[in-house]
């Protein structure tokens, strides 16, 4: 049976309000610093500039729409993870931004590089990364990923499965490598992180890892330390992405490192490395409020006190990956606005819909996470009050949502830039080419300098792969 229902009837009442964090701004030219990097500006003449270059001159350069990173961003915010932690390893996860530029940039700043893919491999080559520096992580490796891994000497592989152990005794039965593989047992914490269910990775029903309550991961970890071509590391916990409650790093380190004794008795030799995992969140709209590096590094490192205290242990060589947090905040895509709708929603309210250049092949996550964003008007100032509106993509679907609720100046019209902050992690990474739409372009802008990282996708690009 077919279920209809009137549309106006039913989503008449929310679609006319704002959520309840978001307020009409008193001047709609503001710029909220925390959604930004730290090169972005509104000048006198009311354009937006990042890093000395305005968007006009980025668009008629590069086109639209464009991702645009401000380089000294992510280099700064690489080093203050790296003073912040200083005793730690820090790993950044390529697949929240994975360019050979940005992640050359990382590297130079002292930070290791976790790739979960054979493609994400080669550009951290292609970048220059030594292998030593480069950590191998992922639910479903296959044979050629874990092959290039001992081949290559990667610094460690995560392993995630009984039938990865079964995949590295056979790969190693016949190999003499010049070093062990380093390896590491992720580790299903049983923690629930406060984020998205499709980005919360350590309550026990979901698909990374292997359980401590269960007995899996001493089980496989007694299997790799008998596996004489691999070097048994320790254990790797991550609890999921987006997170700004610390009490959930509180009880999974708690669990982790009570494994990590465990397992260290077990086998009668001191496990000298943990990783704590991180996915630390960012400020996408102005209800979040992220903690800073060093916070976070003071919050952990009391917890990994206490907690090796009170077990009687030394504290392992401990490791972070702050995911988004390093990239993601200091990119924009840039938008040029091709249609604007008033929308009627109720006989007392309307909306605009402000659609695009792009969409969800090029920001998937406000359709799969529900993901919140902002947005302004980049090219230029407007006096116009403040009207409720919604960012749209020019895709055929209606799920094709970039900005779900934002006040736009209600002089928004065709030909107008738009800025969406907050999008260098996992945009240009999870984009696509639904509808055939080519992936954007993405530019870097340092000292007044900009240029290419990453060429737009073309038609031809497209058609080179379509048989006939």
């Amino acid at each position: 049976m077919t279920h209809t229902h009137e549309a106006g009837a039913l989503h008449a009442t929310a679609g006319v309000r704002a959520p309840s964090w978001l307020a009409p701004p008193d001047d709609v030219n503001t710029l909220v610093p925390k959604l930004w990097s730290q090169g972005v500006v509104r000048t006198a003449a009311g354009e937006l500039e990042v890093a000395g270059v305005g968007v006009t001159e980025l668009a008629e350069q590069f086109g639209t729409p464009l991702f645009v990173v401000d380089e000294l961003d992510v280099r700064e915010r690489a080093r203050d993870f790296a003073r912040a932690f200083a005793s730690f390893e820090i790993f950044y996860a390529s697949k929240a931004f994975c360019s050979a530029a940005v992640i050359r940039w990382v590297a130079e700043e002292g930070l290791s590089i976790d790739v979960c893919s054979a493609g994400e491999l080669a550009v951290a080559l292609k970048a220059g990364v030594p292998p030593e520096r480069i950590g191998l992580h992922g639910n479903n490796k296959t044979e050629f990923e874990l092959r290039q891994a001992i081949d290559l000497g990667l610094r460690r592989v995560v392993v995630d499965s009984f039938d990865e152990i079964a995949r590295l005794r056979a790969l190693t039965a016949d190999r003499a490598p010049t070093r062990p593989l380093p390896v590491m047992v992720r580790a299903t914490a049983g923690v629930e992180a406060h984020t998205h269910e499709y980005i919360a990775t350590a309550h026990e029903d979901q698909k990374f890892g292997l359980s401590i309550s269960e007995g899996e991961t001493a089980r496989a970890a007694q299997e790799l330390a008998a596996i004489p071509a691999l070097d048994l590391r320790g254990i790797h916990s991550h609890i999921g992405s987006q997170i700004f409650d610390t009490s959930g790093f509180e009880v999974a380190a708690r669990r982790v490192l009570a494994e990590h004794a465990a397992v260290s008795r077990a086998l009668g030799t001191v496990l000298p490395e943990v990783d704590l995992g991180g996915g630390f969140g960012i400020a996408y709209t102005t209800q979040d409020e992220p903690s800073s590096p060093q916070e976070l590094a003071d919050g952990l490192i009391a917890i990994v006190d206490a907690e090796c205290h009170a077990l009687g242990i030394d504290v392992p060589h401990l490791s972070i990956e702050p995911g988004r947090a390093i990239v993601g905040p200091a990119a924009f895509t840039l938008y040029t606005v091709g249609t604007v709708k008033p929308v009627v929603v109720s006989r007392e309210a309307s909306r605009l819909y402000v659609s695009v250049d792009g969409g969800m092949s090029d920001n998937i996550r406000t359709a799969l996470y529900n993901a919140e964003y902002s947005a302004c008007l980049a090219g230029r100032a407007s006096q116009a009050p403040p009207r409720l509106s919604r960012v749209v993509g020019k895709h055929c679907e209606s799920g094709d949502i970039v900005v779900m609720d934002e006040f736009l100046p209600s002089d928004v019209h065709p030909g107008d830039l738009l800025a969406v902050p907050g999008t260098g992690a996992y945009c240009r990474s999870m984009a696509s080419n639904y509808n055939q739409a080519p992936r954007p372009a993405v530019a870097a802008v340092n000292d007044g300098d900009a240029r290419l990282i990453m060429r737009r996708e073309t038609v031809d690009d497209l058609l080179a792969l379509d048989l006939g």
